[in-house]
């Protein structure tokens, strides 16, 4: 009997019991190597807290790391509080009451999304410095000199937070948007009825009921504000992420720096406790009566403020930057703009495709495994894999260079030791080095993206498809990818953008003279050369509006964009 004839037949029940099992030991192993795999540089980051105190840390923990910790829980207090009440304001706006241009505010409140916040800074502190054209004009109008009034330094904690702010909010805004959705009315109805004032209704429940929703949008844009580094360096705020780069390249202690990257990691992990808290009141709400709610006609001057409510957190955090990206490249120009730019783009093109090819692959066999044995073990298995997206990207470079010089220096040894010879250099400062990290870093957004897609075909498909005799791997090649389209290719585009964004990691990872997008735009921004870092950031900027109005067309439908939802967890 052949092998195509003997699959065709009836499976009998020992077969079928012996199949699982070694499906259930294959897909759990490839889960765990998987969860290893991308954990690594992690474990070996925490490893580092063993190591002997140097001088170097002793010196450290007693000067500039209370200052380090102390900014950094300042800076996400400001942000938690900014994103919530411009997240907040803006769901409840659009969802509960109709004003001028309300269809246009609904989809607009995602695209500060597209906008890197470190762009977002460079822009802002050349409009606002002292020689910029908004303190010019005022003084022009005015007649003021220098110390004849205060204008708030933007360079400042409070001002990096209102730049990290302006292009997260749209986290709290996406999943309370989401929330108030859903929402019942009645409850809120039942609430106006016993006499309720609406800002009364509003606190006592419709934000209670919304609180597992807005918790988890903060939780993302607190992620986001401890991994950040081009908005505190550019603005001298000396924080966690700040601290690894300094003690790195200024001290070249890598130990030291692996162990403040170590209280980075605490500090992404109290998010995601923070964030599965928030979770576990997800079933508020439980009325047998659901009721859509009926939106309120605004007229006169709350019309307008609603209008301005909306209007001014699109304007100040895509609609400006962007507007002023687009005269520096049009007036002033870029004179790299030739072959040296195409090449920065290749770069990023390049290791983001690679990136988001292999992450999206990952994250497919991830779902698949889950939904073939979703055990406990599995499960655990795959949030430990798809916990990079809480991992500052600082940290992930951190560890993968500790691991590559460790793995390159016994390389070396042995090469010397054996044959004579030095092979220098193989993994440290390569392109594999930096796709790993990228890889590790954004395997959540390509998981949360799949898995979505992979719970909207049927079981049934499954089970029909397995009695015809089809394998796993035929089953999952045959059914689910086709349907999964728009599903893997959502993901990948995730990855893809995300990639070209990220600064850390690629400042700490990229070859030598490997140049991308995001890269250059820092070094000359950093250098107050913002006109010829115009093209870059604009070619980032325009990239990143593709996501984002994926994420509008997700909250237009009423569904949680997938991106955004979180990997399940053990009920």
């Amino acid at each position: 009997m052949s092998v195509t004839e003997k699959d065709r037949l009836p499976l009998d029940p020992g077969r079928v019991s012996g199949l699982r099992s070694r499906l259930a030991s294959g897909w759990t192993l490839g889960a765990l190597a998987a969860a290893l795999l991308v954990l690594l540089p992690s474990l070996v980051v925490l490893a580092s807290l063993a190591a002997p105190q140097s001088e170097n840390w002793a010196h450290l923990a007693s000067t500039v790391m209370p200052t380090y910790v102390s900014n950094s829980l300042k800076l996400m207090a400001l942000v938690a509080i900014m994103t919530g009440i411009a997240g907040v304001g803006t769901a409840w706006l659009t969802v509960t009451t109709r004003f001028p241009l309300h269809s246009t505010a609904n989809w607009a409140l995602v695209l500060p999304l597209a906008t890197p916040a470190y762009i977002v800074a460079y822009v802002y502190t050349d409009l606002l410095a002292f020689a910029g054209p908004v303190q010019s004009a005022l003084r022009d109008i005015t007649g003021w000199e220098a110390g004849d009034y205060y204008f708030p330094p933007v360079r400042s904690l409070p001002g990096a937070a209102l730049m990290l702010s302006l292009v997260l909010y749209p986290y709290v805004y996406l999943l309370a948007r989401v929330s108030f959705q859903r929402q019942s009315a009645a409850l809120f109805d039942a609430a106006r009825n016993l006499g309720a004032r609406p800002w009364r209704a509003f606190t006592r429940v419709a934000l209670p009921c919304a609180r597992p929703a807005i918790a988890g949008g903060i939780a993302l844009a607190l992620m986001e504000t401890i991994s950040d580094f081009g908005v505190v360096d550019y603005f001298a705020v000396p924080t966690l992420t700040t601290g690894i780069f300094r003690t790195w390249f200024s001290l070249g202690d890598p130990v030291s720096a692996a162990q403040i990257s170590a209280w980075l990691f605490v500090f992404a992990m109290a998010l995601v406790f923070l964030e599965m808290a928030g979770r576990r009141g997800r079933v508020a709400n439980p009325l047998s009566r659901d009721m859509a709610s009926q939106p309120k006609r605004l007229t006169g001057i709350a019309a307008a403020a609603a209008l301005v409510a909306c209007a001014l957190p699109v304007l100040l955090g895509f609609i400006v930057p962007a507007a002023v990206l687009i005269r520096y490249a049009l007036i002033e120009g870029d004179p790299l703009l030739g072959r040296n730019f195409l090449d920065f783009a290749w770069n990023s093109l390049f290791v983001a495709t690679i990136a988001a090819a292999i992450a999206t692959t990952l994250a497919l066999l991830l779902s698949y495994g889950e939904r073939l044995h979703p055990t406990r073990f599995n499960r655990l298995s795959i949030r430990f894999a798809t916990l990079g997206y809480a991992l500052p990207g600082a940290m992930i470079a951190i560890g993968i260079l500790t691991l590559s010089t460790s793995i390159d220096r016994a390389f070396g040894n042995f090469a010397e030791t054996q044959f004579g010879f030095s092979p220098g250099l193989i993994l440290t400062g390569s392109i594999a080095g930096l796709v790993f990290a990228y890889v590790a870093r954004f395997l959540t957004a390509a998981y949360n993206a799949t898995h979505s897609g992979l719970e909207k075909v049927h079981p049934t498909l499954d089970a029909a498809a397995r009695i015809l005799g089809a394998g796993p791997r035929r089953v999952l090649a045959a059914i689910h990818v086709p349907l999964m389209r728009g599903a893997l290719a959502s993901a990948a585009l995730i990855v893809f953008i995300d990639v070209l964004k990220e600064l850390p990691a690629t400042l700490l990872l990229r070859p030598f003279n490997f140049e991308t997008l995001a890269t250059r735009t820092y070094r000359l921004a950093s250098d107050e050369r913002l006109a010829e870092a115009s093209t870059a950031a604009l070619m980032i900027v325009a990239l990143g509006l593709l996501p984002a109005i994926l994420l509008s067309f997700s909250i237009s439908r009423g569904s949680t964009p997938p991106q955004l939802a979180v990997p399940p967890t053990e009920k």
